[in-house]
């Protein structure tokens, strides 16, 4: 069966949040993700309600799912919105077993799409973890281009990293 790509629903939201809580210490450090920084599973959930309660032209986020044989595989999320111009991508498959099998490029290329026309954006910008190899393939493999390696802090939740800076333009 082909992948499913398109907008979460509010309803399958806990599939992030289990993501994230439900990680050991080596699987937070390889994301760049300090786990004291993480939100409670209630403010988390309760924040992306207020998220769906908003037009997509004043979104913080948008939220994706990537879907087969009905199945969740992955998801992507959308950050650091300014609508009409540019906005920041992250790309998860919870279940390694997945991992190496083009669900990942896919599912990307996919959400691509949605963020590009349901936010109206000229260009779109991922920032994985320079030393975590899968997303780094995954995104060149899906067409973004590597534009440079940096040090920052990614998001709120993060700790201070390395990470690679890879770009899409629309068209």
């Amino acid at each position: 069966m082909a992948l499913e790509v398109r907008e979460m629903e509010i309803d399958e939201v806990d599939l992030i949040i289990d993501y994230f809580h439900g990680g050991t210490p080596e699987f937070h450090q390889q994301l760049g993700v300090d786990p004291t920084r993480l939100p409670s599973r209630e403010s988390w959930r309760e924040r992306y309600v207020r998220e769906y309660e908003k037009p997509h032209t004043d979104r913080e986020t948008l939220l994706v799912v990537w879907r087969e044989d009905g199945e969740a595989v992955g998801f992507s999320t959308c950050d650091r919105i300014v609508y009409g111009e540019q906005a920041r991508m992250h790309l998860h498959i919870p279940e390694p077993e997945r991992r190496r099998s083009g669900v990942g490029t896919a599912g990307v290329r996919g959400a691509a799409e949605i963020y590009f026309d349901r936010l109206e954006l000229k260009r779109l910008v991922s920032e994985p973890n320079a030393f975590n190899t899968a997303p780094n393939r995954t995104l060149q493999a899906a067409g973004f281009k590597y534009v440079k390696t940096h040090m920052t802090v990614p998001g709120r939740m993060n700790f201070h990293q390395a990470v690679n800076r890879w770009e899409l333009e629309r068209g």
